[in-house]
């Protein structure tokens, strides 16, 4: 009967020592009780957020470029692959499918970008950046691929289709600073 007691004292005073140490609780600063405890977050979700901050750091932010000189500039640089399967990815999303149920693949992708429309707006008042002009590029991307569809379920089947092709149109938009007005010396 001792050595049962001794042993359950035992194990309550190494649980105490490693909840202690493990750093889950008794963490210093504000008290929140249970609540400090962390709580384990899905691969899913951890790789969406870090997919929707690349994609912020990545395409999102609009540059403010030096005011134009002379002619029309060229524009920035055309959109990059991944920009283009990212956005297919998200009108046409490949990954819908079970699997063992339902599967679908895209194969042998090819990109061809096409530069649509280069153009300048006349100079306006932006409120937070000041008097800018806006640099419109437009890009029309056709993707060629092959898209592989398997069904595994009644009846295991697939469809290859060899000639699939989606277009995507890409705005680049951003802003070039407008030069202040030179002044006369006197």
């Amino acid at each position: 009967m001792k050595k049962n007691h001794f042993r359950v004292v035992t194990f309550l005073t190494f649980a105490t020592v490693a909840l202690t140490f493990a750093g889950c609780v008794g963490v210093a600063g504000p008290g929140l009780g249970w609540l400090s405890i962390p709580i384990p977050v899905s691969p899913y979700f951890q790789g969406a957020y870090e997919d929707m901050a690349f994609e912020k750091d990545r395409y999102s932010q609009i540059p403010v470029l030096p005011p134009i000189t002379e002619s029309v500039p060229a524009g920035l640089d055309e959109p990059s692959d991944d920009e283009v399967v990212r956005l297919l990815e998200k009108v046409k999303p490949n990954n819908g499918g079970v699997p063992m149920l339902e599967t679908r693949y895209r194969n042998d992708v090819k990109i061809t970008k096409e530069l649509i429309a280069d153009y300048v707006d006349p100079p306006r008042f932006f409120p937070l950046v000041g008097p800018v002009q806006v640099h419109h590029i437009h890009y029309k991307c056709t993707v060629y691929f092959e898209q592989v569809t398997r069904v595994g379920w009644p009846i295991p089947y697939t469809i290859d289709k060899k000639d699939a092709s989606e277009v995507i149109y890409i705005d680049k938009d951003h802003l070039h600073a407008v030069a202040p007005p030179e002044q006369k010396e006197f």
